[in-house]
């Protein structure tokens, strides 16, 4: 196969990590979210980033030397180590109302309906980032946004399969294996 090590970016709630699985699942090979890289592990998750040397240091330890493998999920900004290890990119462009949807999905899952509601400890943790969530395709190069996204892409040296829309995950991953082989 000729893309063995593919990338697969686009905004929170895109469908980034869920592509990731599946098409891990079809390739037989391991399947890496930035998320797990990027966050350290805590109690609920999400609330402490990883000092950028370590991210970095983690991510490389996991892609190098290995084949297949696929990794979901944004790393503009501190994972452009692992630029070289891509064979393909994949971007995803979902509209805002679907990702804000399925992120309110995710989030109440995670931390509990109580929680993130009015009153809870982490409402205001699940407001601000829907807030931010929202901004990605108005948002400037100084945060995860279409504008960084593309121009992260445009320097890339290796071929980017995009899907814009709203399309169900077995679509996707029939055309993947149309383009791919």
């Amino acid at each position: 196969m000729k893309y063995r090590r593919i990338h697969i970016l686009g905004a929170s709630g895109a469908g980034t990590t869920t592509l990731g699985r599946a098409r891990a699942e079809r390739f037989d090979a391991p399947h890496f979210d930035t998320d797990d890289f990027f966050w350290e592990p805590t109690d609920p998750p999400f609330q402490r980033p990883r000092p950028r040397e370590e991210r970095q240091a983690l991510l490389l330890a996991a892609l190098e030397g290995r084949e297949p493998w696929v990794l979901s999920g944004s790393l503009c900004g501190w994972g452009d180590v692992a630029i070289p290890f891509f064979d393909l990119v994949i971007f995803l462009w979902t509209p805002v109302e679907v990702r804000l949807a399925r992120l309110r999905k995710r989030e109440t899952e995670t931390f509990g309906l109580e929680a993130v509601s009015p009153g809870g400890p982490m409402h205001q943790h699940f407001m601000d980032f829907l807030a931010w969530a929202a901004a990605y395709d108005q948002g400037g190069l100084d945060m995860r946004s279409r504008a960084r996204h593309e121009q992260w892409l445009a320097g890339l040296g290796c071929p980017v399969v995009r899907y814009e829309g709203e399309m169900a995950l077995p679509d996707i991953l029939e055309d993947l294996m149309g383009r791919l082989g």
